[in-house]
């Protein structure tokens, strides 16, 4: 192996130390073969002995300082090659120091122990061609300026040192490439967090957004009066509903109805509830509100023509709803009994109750027939009290333009809703209901009973129910009842249901004729009238039995 290849595996401090053992065998070489100078070193040697006291060892250590001072001195030097901080790690030029100022040291360690004292008197400067790598940048065999190097690291870091401490210099100088790499680090994990800062928002925001549509309070009972003025956007509607606790957030309000691309919101006054959702809400805000602030209907209770009292009173215990009162039937039939509110109403509605029957006349109920039919709205505040007294108020408001009427025509209104609930389950037509008014106002001047099924039904409790043809014919006209109107001349005691208006006009703008007689047909509604008694028994046999015998029907 060739000497160049065995320097390339030596480390910069073996390459001083091998130089330096070569400066030794030069120098006992030329002690070899200069004679002079052996005998000048003798001479001095034993000149020293006998004179001089012997050196010290401070002495020594600083003579043999300074000859490794000359000697490097003396050393042949290489042009500087700048080192820039990107090439040369400052972790290496410190290594570099280090090595030089121990192989410095160990240089002088040896001297001292090897130079003898006569080395003083060696003034033939010795140079020795030192070749050392440094780094891989730095070409083989380049001869160093130990001293200027040495000179050039301490000055380097001596201005290092006053700057930066040594761990933060050794954290700020550092390569570009790992700057880049630490900037595209940073930036990645910023664009990372972003994401997941946009996606958990945009999670976190969806679910916000669908609760916003949910009701406020999903168990509330309570109504809340809003009003929507004219020309109001989705914006100020939805401001709007947010200011009164009706739904939770008017933004998300605004964007659903954009979204949903609804366009028909209303203007007015509306009765809304915490338990709606923002759907149900815009579903009330297309039909449109009131003019005015309305009460909160809870529910409607819809009471059909011709229904009985006690038919009335099943249909209020089938309301449903957080009621201010319980609206029962048994509630609903105890008051219209109730001896203290009769007496009560009858002196706010005198023109309707002054001829309203006694207690003893033997009607089944006082208001029987005196609740007008019609469909009524069931409030918060509703009770059974307040439900019959409007129920009153409807009739008296109904009957208030033919109250003259009534007197002119010599009847009091007990009569004449007694006529009108007759005629209103006898006849289904108008034409009809005229007719049999005035069949009944002839049998009444002529001392007839009036002879109507309607009656007997009522008294047997069946009035209402559905009633066959053969049901009909089979009535009980024996029956020991006030409403017996086939054995009791006159009218009943009082209107056995609650007539229709049409009825109730009908009855006071009776159609006058010669008829005496009439048979209705209680499934078709067709009324056959007769002016004798032959007449209306062929009209009974033809138009009634006959269809008896052919279909044997019970229904």
């Amino acid at each position: 192996m060739s000497e160049n290849s065995n320097e390339e595996k030596l480390s910069f401090k073996e390459q001083i130390l091998r130089d330096l053992e070569r400066l030794k065998k030069e120098a006992n070489e030329v002690e070899q073969t200069d004679d002079l100078f052996s005998t000048l070193a003798k001479s001095s040697e034993a000149t020293s002995e006998k004179k001089e006291p012997s050196i010290s060892e401070e002495e020594l250590i600083a003579k043999s300082v300074a000859a490794v001072d000359q000697l490097i001195d003396n050393a042949p030097t290489v042009p500087e090659r700048p080192v820039l901080v990107e090439e040369v790690p400052e972790e290496a030029a410190e290594e570099v120091q280090e090595e030089i100022s121990e192989a410095v040291q160990e240089e002088v360690v040896e001297s001292s122990q090897s130079i003898p004292e006569k080395e003083e008197n060696n003034s033939i400067p010795t140079r020795v061609s030192v070749s050392y790598r440094a780094f891989d940048t730095v070409p083989e065999k380049e001869t160093v300026n130990l001293a200027s190097h040495k000179e050039e690291l301490t000055s380097q870091e001596a201005t290092e040192e006053a700057d930066l401490p040594r761990r933060s210099r050794r954290e700020t100088v550092k390569p570009a490439k790992k700057k880049k790499k630490s900037r595209l680090k940073g930036f990645l994990v910023t664009v990372l967090v972003l994401l997941i800062l946009f996606g958990a928002g945009g999670f976190f925001g969806l679910r916000y957004a669908e609760s916003a549509l949910q009701p406020v309070d999903p168990n509330s009972k309570q109504y809340m009066t809003v009003q929507i003025p004219d020309g109001s956007n989705a914006q100020e509607i939805g401001s709007t509903l947010e200011k009164s606790g009706v739904i939770k957030n008017g933004l998300i309000f605004t964007l659903y109805v954009k979204y949903k691309n609804y366009n028909e919101l209303k203007s007015g006054y509306y009765n809304l509830q915490k338990s709606m959702s923002v759907e149900d809400i815009i579903k009330e805000l297309q039909k449109g509100g009131t003019p005015e602030p309305q009460e909160v209907t809870l529910a409607n209770l819809t009471i059909p023509e011709g229904y009985t009292l006690e038919q009335i009173a099943q249909s209020v215990g089938q309301l449903q709803g957080d009621f201010k009162e319980s609206l029962t039937a048994e509630a609903f039939l105890a008051k219209v009994q109730d001896e203290t509110f009769i007496a009560q109403e009858v002196a706010k509605y005198p023109n309707l109750l002054e001829s309203l029957p006694t207690k003893d006349s033997g009607v089944r109920y006082r208001l029987e027939g005196y609740l007008f039919p019609a469909t009524y709205t069931i409030k918060e505040n509703t009770t059974v009290e307040s439900l019959i007294d409007e129920m009153l108020a409807a009739m008296n408001k109904n009957l208030s333009s033919h109250y003259a009427t009534i007197k002119e025509k010599n009847l009091t209104v007990n009569e004449l809703l007694t006529i009108a609930s007759l005629v209103e389950k006898e006849g289904a037509k108008t034409e009809d209901r005229k007719l049999i008014a005035g069949v009944f106002y002839n049998r009444l001047n002529l001392g007839m009973p009036l002879q109507s099924n309607i009656a007997i039904l009522y008294a047997e409790g069946k009035l209402g129910q559905n009633i066959s043809l053969a049901d009909d014919a089979a009535i009980d006209t024996s029956i020991d009842s006030p409403y017996n109107d086939y054995t009791k001349v006159g009218l009943m005691p009082g209107p056995v249901d609650s007539p229709s208006l049409d009825a109730i006009e009908s009855s006071i703008n009776q159609t006058k004729s010669d008829y005496l007689y009439f048979v209705a047909n209680v499934q078709d509604g067709k009324v056959y009238y007769a002016t004798t008694r032959e007449e209306h028994d062929r009209n009974v046999q033809e138009h009634i039995n006959s269809k008896l015998h052919q279909s044997n029907s019970t229904n």
